[in-house]
């Protein structure tokens, strides 16, 4: 089993950078990049994961998790049905370690990014965000609903049992029931800001 250290090393030789031009380009110290492919830093940031990954030129699955599946990447989010995880090729993300501190997640997940064009409320271009799949509305929170189309709303439950949903998070904006067509198809579990957007 290859520690990240060593898979970082790899991939940084693979893509023919010393340590120094591979800090330059996640925005680190080359004392940093020793470390971590020494192991004498294990925990890394979301945003340095996402920084290193580009800068090395692989998916952020391929720079943490050693399973030799192939890398999904990362998917694409549409605003028409059906959901990226359902195409064929599509698999799972296996790293429990890349989602935030007190997320728990029983099921698949999967990293997704919203499609060039195309907007979602509390996602927007250049996010990255981990969406588990499920049908099931669990507890208060975000989720990916497939209606016509699919759109990402704050779902609730209201004393009565009936799902709300509020579409957008702009103050004052009312929950509203949810359609009998809706459909809960993901539940959002992790969002990356992209700073470049």
């Amino acid at each position: 089993m290859e520690s990240l250290g060593n898979r970082i090393k790899r991939l940084r030789l693979q893509a023919k950078l010393n340590k120094a031009a591979l800090a330059r380009q996640v925005g680190v110290s080359d004392v940093t990049v020793s470390y971590w492919e020494s192991g004498a830093i294990k925990q890394i940031g979301h945003e340095r994961l996402l920084a290193l990954a580009g800068a090395l030129g692989c998916s952020l699955q391929a720079l943490l998790d050693d399973d030799p599946r192939p890398a999904t990447g990362i998917l694409v989010l549409e605003s028409t049905p059906p959901v990226p995880w359902l195409n064929l090729g599509a698999h799972a993300a296996n790293l429990d370690q890349a989602l935030p501190p007190g997320t728990h997640w029983q099921g698949e997940w999967y990293l997704v990014t919203p499609a060039p064009g195309v907007h979602f409320d509390y996602l927007e271009r250049g996010d990255l965000a981990a969406f588990g799949a499920t049908e099931a509305f669990e507890a208060p929170g975000h989720y990916l609903i497939e209606d016509d189309t699919l759109f990402i709303g704050r779902l609730e439950q209201s004393i009565s049992g009936k799902l709300l949903c509020q579409r957008s998070g702009r103050l004052g904006d009312v929950p509203q029931p949810l359609g009998n067509q809706a459909r809960v198809v993901g539940k959002l579990l992790a969002r990356w800001r992209s700073t470049l957007a």
